[in-house]
Formats: structure tokens, C-alpha cells, sequence
């Protein structure tokens, strides 16, 4: 969103936006994530926009990192080099952020403050390597407004929608809405408000005050002005901060008729049986099942029988299926000489064989379906297994044109939905194999060695 603004208007009085409180019915702000990560795009935005957050984690026990991306150099451009602005911006950041939550861990990033769309690719990069350190771990982040007005805080909170990290929520802090914009024109859909104890009003009016640069005058020329100057300070004041849900993303179920012009085109639809890696990952595949044999064993999207074919020997019973009848026709032909197969069409995951299961393989499919459906299948997987059922999910990593969703969000999504305890994983640059069981235990333990 581009909006022309001048900080030095006095803007919208707070006392506009305290009688409306267009806020009032959003639901709260729901802390259940292992760890929060707040990215400012200058130093400041944190305690303004995210401070009683801040606050919040360090009083309920959950791990906040503080991100500041740029050195706020360039908050008073007519100074000149009178003085190292970026220096003081970061001392305060510090002080201020240690008022807020004394166990936060903060990291500056240091690119050019107002470069940050220049920088874009650079920064992405460097925010990535933050998140990464949380694993598997369900991670909110809280950045600028993508709708902020300030080119800035758009790029930044543009560049927290795309991480595509699968543990990863998402949410912004206005800013310089307050500034800018009327109650009466706001969307407030996906607004959720996060209510502020007395405690955590007075830390962060505190922490406000520790950014000396911004909210008192630098000089009394012209350019010296304070940037948060006391109505927009007001703003910040308030017993509760706003945050914007991200956009809902339209994701949907891959067209099955695509699949099969596929099949019906390319004997060897993705090289199953020409390439090295494809034939390596199913060994790792086979290796990774916990036990010897299964009694009923189903294969969701067998494709074309490859797979099918060399898990015959470990079940007494296998049932593939897939949705493609070009895919089933080929499968069926692949293993009609072996007794204990059957390939059937079902359009997954609306139509569902009858039955339970003790070996339930989904293999490079869910990827393919969108949120609603990723969500069915995992219900039915789970309604589907014995009390000794295992799953094996395996996945390719890398981006797919055609597909809803990345592997490592599938992964991330069935580890929690299926409700069972994960026996083992392998990980690497182009899958992610993950085996879940409804009963823990290794196989060595299972077998008494350890």
C-alpha cells in the first residue's frame, strides 16, 4: 500500500481512535506458539508497534527474539553526519528492549536504514537463518504492517509473508496507520488485539521513552523534529496493541485430469525407475519401516507401481490406490503376478477404502492437495489404523510449480494433526521422511535390545 503521510502532521488524535475502538470486537491475540520472533524494520518499531508482546512472552515463559533489520541511520537525513545516529538507535534498542523483557535475545542485522526493498533478497536471507534456529518448533512472527504506508515496513512485512517456513504464523503491527488513517475507513478483518496488563503498559511506555532520538527533538533547525512526536505517541500509549492476521492463501487441490494426461504421456512418469534417487530414496524408505512385515498395508497414490511393487514382500495384504486411472491401469499391470496386491482408483481424500490398517504409506502426494484436504487426509489416516498402525510420510522439499503446499509444511501439519508419536525422520536437502507409530518405541526396544 502506498500512502502519502508527513510525520510532522499532528495526524489522527489517539482520542478518535479511543472513541471508536474499531478494535473492540477483533478476538485476542492467541499466544500458544513455542516461540516468538518480533522483526523490526528500524529500531523502535519493536517497542512501539510490539512492545507489550515483548513483554508478554518474558512474563508467561515463552522465548521472544527481538530482529532489528536496519540501523535507523537515516531517521534524520537534514542532520547530516552531526551525529552517529545509528550507534545511539542501537544503545537505546538495547535499554529498551531490556526494560520490555530482560530474557529477550536480540539480534541487529545492520543493513541501510531506507534500503530495505534493495536489500530484499539479502535480508530475506539473513531472517531465514534466525528462524531456522527454532527447528520444528511453532514459531508466531510479528513484523511491520505490510499496509503501513512506509515503504520500509511494507517490504518488511512482505518479506515475513513469503519466509514459507511450515511452522511459521504470521502477523503485523501497524504503525504509522495510527498516523495516517481514520476509523471509519479501516478494514479490521483479521485484526486480533493483544489486551495489556498495568505491568506491561508501564514497561513499555518506559522502553518508549529510551528512544531518545525519536521522541524528543534532535535540533531545533529545521529536520530536527522529533519523529514520534507526543500525539503520535499516544498511539502506543494505549492499553491495548493491534495486530493483522496474514492473508488467507488460496490453495487448492491439484487437477486430477492433469495427472492424467501425465501418465497417459510418459511411460516413466518423474524417472521412477531411471534414476538413482528415486530408487535411493525408496530403499531408505523400505529400511525405515519398524518392523519385518504388516498385516494390511495401504499406499496412498501408488502412481504408476514402482513403490507398490518392492513393498509386496513386507505385507501380507497391500492395498495401493491412487485417483489418476492412467496411474492405476499401470500399477495394476506392474503387479498383477502378485497375490497380495490390489490397485484401486479412489479420488483421495473424499473417497476412502473400507478397513483398518497397520502400514499406511503416503508418499509425495499431500503436497498435491490443498489445506482443506491436507486436513482431511490426515483424519482419515488416523481413523483408518490399527492400534499398532504406523504411518511413513515421505516427501520431496524443493519447490513444486503444480503443488498447494512444500513437503516440509506437509510434514509439519501431519506431525500434529495425526496425534502420534514420531519413531523416526530422515532429512535432507531433497526429502523428508518422517515414520509415526500410535505407540512409541524403537525397534531396538521392541525387540528388547535397549
Amino acid at each position: 500500500m502506498s500512502v502519502a503521510f508527513d510525520h510532522r502532521d499532528p495526524g489522527t488524535p489517539e482520542q478518535t481512535w479511543a472513541d471508536a475502538a474499531p478494535w473492540r470486537s477483533a478476538p485476542p491475540l492467541r499466544l500458544t506458539a513455542d516461540a516468538v520472533v518480533v522483526l523490526a524494520a528500524h529500531p523502535d518499531d519493536e517497542t512501539l508497534g510490539a512492545g507489550g508482546l515483548v513483554a508478554r512472552c518474558h512474563a508467561v515463559g515463552i522465548p521472544v527474539t527481538v530482529v532489528v533489520v536496519t540501523d535507523g541511520g537515516a531517521s534524520h537525513p537534514l542532520l547530516g553526519d552531526e551525529r552517529d545516529l545509528a550507534r545511539e538507535r542501537r544503545s537505546e534498542t538495547v535499554e529498551a528492549v531490556a526494560d520490555l523483557a530482560p530474557s529477550a535475545a536480540l539480534v541487529f542485522l545492520g543493513f541501510d536504514d531506507g534500503r530495505v526493498d534493495e536489500q530484499r533478497a539479502d535480508i530475506s536471507e539473513r531472517v531465514n537463518a534466525v528462524l531456522s534456529g527454532f527447528s520444528d518448533r511453532a514459531v508466531l512472527v510479528a513484523a511491520p504492517w505490510w499496509g503501513d504506508g512506509h515503504r520500509d515496513h511494507r517490504v518488511l512485512g512482505e518479506i515475513a509473508l513469503d519466509l514459507g517456513a511450515p511452522t511459521v504464523e504470521v502477523v503485523g503491527y501497524p504503525i504509522w496507520l495510527w498516523h495516517w488513517a481514520t476509523p471509519d475507513a479501516v478494514d479490521t478483518s483479521g485484526w486480533r488485539v493483544l489486551h495489556l496488563t498495568d505491568a506491561e503498559r508501564t514497561a513499555k511506555s518506559g522502553a518508549i521513552a529510551r528512544h531518545r532520538t525519536q521522541v524528543e527533538p534532535l535540533s531545533p533547525l529545521p529536520g530536527g523534529e522529533a519523529i514520534v512526536h507526543d500525539g503520535m505517541r499516544a498511539h502506543f500509549l494505549r492499553d491495548d496493541e493491534v495486530y493483522v492476521g496474514a492473508p488467507p492463501t488460496e490453495e487448492t487441490s491439484a487437477d486430477i485430469a492433469a495427472f492424467d494426461d501425465f501418465f497417459r504421456r510418459h511411460d516413466d512418469p518423474w524417472g521412477f525407475e531411471s534414476r538413482w534417487y528415486e530408487a535411493r530414496k525408496r530403499s531408505v524408505l523400505r529400511a525405515s519401516l519398524p518392523r519385518a512385515s504388516f498385516a494390511r498395508a495401504l499406499e496412498l497414490g501408488c502412481a504408476n507401481g514402482v513403490l507398490t511393487a518392492e513393498l509386496a514382500d513386507r505385507c501380507d495384504d497391500l492395498l495401493a490406490v491412487d485417483a489418476s486411472e492412467p496411474a492405476v491401469r499401470a500399477a495394476s499391470g506392474r503387479t498383477r503376478d502378485l497375490a497380495n496386491v490390489r490397485v484401486e482408483q479412489f479420488m483421495l481424500p473424499g473417497a476412502w477404502p473400507d478397513g483398518r490398517f497397520d502400514l499406511v504409506i503416503v508418499s509425495e502426494l499431500a503436497y498435491y492437495l490443498g489445506a482443506d484436504d491436507r486436513e482431511l487426509l490426515a483424519r482419515r489416516i488416523r481413523g483408518s489404523l490399527t492400534d499398532d498402525g504406523v504411518v511413513v510420510a515421505c516427501h520431496w522439499r524443493r519447490r513444486i510449480d503444480d503443488a498447494a503446499t512444500t513437503g516440509d509444511r506437509v510434514h509439519h501439519e501431519l506431525s500434529r494433526s495425526l496425534g502420534l508419536h514420531r519413531i523416526a525422520r530422515h532429512e535432507e536437502a531433497d526429502f523428508v521422511l518422517d515414520v509415526f507409530a500410535t505407540a512409541p518405541g524403537s525397534v531396538a526396544e521392541r525387540e528388547g535390545l535397549a
